[in-house]
């Protein structure tokens, strides 16, 4: 028996035991890997140096070894998350809406866990422990095939999470890390339909792409971020470059940061922007107008519009109004996260009507698209598409419902 086919076993077995859990067991079991992985904080560090080591030498890019990277801070940070999800009310149980129908029969909608999930991720082994403690709360068993790149300290993590549970009412074999990385192995994973109840993809277009074409298996899709900052006419001068510094360069290798810069071009503080992101290291790469009157400013090719950089590079362009600039992230967005920083309501209020995106910002950055920012404590994922959940993906997000009735004798006539 394969090791994929062993462990959805498990899995299986394991989610009809973890839906029968009450919310305290859960918590318990939760509570005790975050202890856990802050008692062998340097274990964990150690194998992650391994991975760091091999993904220099395999040539992988400073964007992706920022992901794969654990530092102390790190892994407090992932620590606290979990203990975040612990503090979240449990949504399994929840009745989600109850009617009476003219025969008498009661019937209520109710969340219930949605069972087996498999997460196909790259390179971040945050989101390893992110994606258990989330399933796991909302009383799901969780199949993890995270990259090659990050193998160790997957395997690290997860070892120490299974010894945590093993003394808990959670079945240790809820959480699985699948060891083979294979491409072929991962194509017979989109296809256990017998075992696994729903893929999500977590990492580039390829990935997610590969997933959705190859899967038979229900797949709830995140997506890349070609996100974009519009400043408008009236925006006031400190915040406009404030936000879109941090939306670029809070941290550029992650999905919510900015890739493109929208300029009214009766903005009076065009160049001054410009000249901030320049200073502090952003490549920049413009429209005519802005390649011409700025001598650091590259001119943009039309792939640049589309491009999710995932480094400190940032493409900028003059628009006439706020209607060019829906029109222009109509075309080249991803449909994640898009922000105008405005003080005209009429034009907020027509963004925030005509932009199809999971999440939209009136004077904030884009970086704030994160579960633990949402309240979620920590995330799935982020959904960019239109069913069952969209943007910051939390418990709610992998759950399902199913209806109860309650009759008095009714037969149907």
């Amino acid at each position: 028996m394969s090791e994929l086919i062993e462990k959805a076993k498990l899995l299986k077995a394991a989610s009809k035991r973890l839906g029968m859990l009450s919310t305290s067991e859960k918590n318990d079991a939760i509570g005790q890997m975050a202890a856990r992985i802050a008692e062998e904080k340097e274990w964990i560090l150690q194998e992650n140096e391994k991975d760091i080591l091999a993904g220099k030498g395999n040539g992988l890019s400073d964007s992706l070894l920022d992901r794969l990277l654990l530092t102390s801070e790190r892994i407090d940070q992932i620590v606290d998350g979990i203990r975040q999800v612990i503090s979240l009310e449990d949504p399994t149980g929840d009745v989600i809406e109850s009617w009476e129908r003219p025969n008498g029969l009661q019937i209520e909608t109710v969340r219930v866990p949605l069972g087996v999930i498999g997460m196909v991720y790259e390179a971040r082994p945050n989101v390893t422990v992110d994606a258990a403690s989330l399933c796991l709360k909302a009383g799901n068993a969780v199949l993890l095939r995270g990259s090659s790149s990050a193998l160790n300290s997957n395997k690290a993590l997860v070892h120490v999470m299974r010894a945590a549970l093993a003394e808990t009412a959670i079945p240790a074999d809820a959480v699985q890390l699948l060891e083979d990385t294979s491409r072929e192995t991962a194509s017979e994973m989109f296809r256990l339909n017998q075992y696994l109840d729903v893929l999500i993809p977590r990492g580039g277009a390829g990935l997610i792409q590969s997933v959705i074409q190859n899967a038979t298996v229900p797949v709830l899709e995140t997506g890349v971020g070609n996100c974009h900052v519009f400043i408008d006419e009236t925006a006031e001068r400190e915040m406009a470059i404030q936000i879109a510094i941090n939306a670029k360069l809070h941290r550029p290798s992650v999905c919510n940061a900015a890739e493109t810069i929208l300029i009214h071009e009766k903005w009076p503080y065009a160049s001054e922007l410009l000249d901030a992101l320049h200073r502090q290291g952003v490549e920049l790469r413009g429209d005519e107008v802005l390649a011409g009157a700025n001598a650091f400013v590259k001119p943009a090719e039309e792939n640049d519009w589309y491009t999710e950089f995932l480094a400190p590079i940032a493409a900028v362009k003059l628009v006439g109004s706020v209607r060019e600039a829906i029109d222009h992230i109509d075309r080249y967005g991803t449909k994640h996260s898009e922000a105008i920083i405005s003080e005209n309501d009429d034009n907020v209020s027509l963004f925030f009507r005509a932009v199809d995106a999971a999440v939209l910002y009136h004077n904030a950055s884009t970086r704030f698209t994160d579960g633990e920012q949402f309240g979620y404590g920590a995330e799935i994922g982020i959904s960019t598409q239109k069913l069952h959940a969209r943007g910051p993906m939390g418990l709610k997000a992998i759950t399902t419902s199913k209806a109860i009735v309650r009759g008095t004798g009714q037969i149907r006539s």
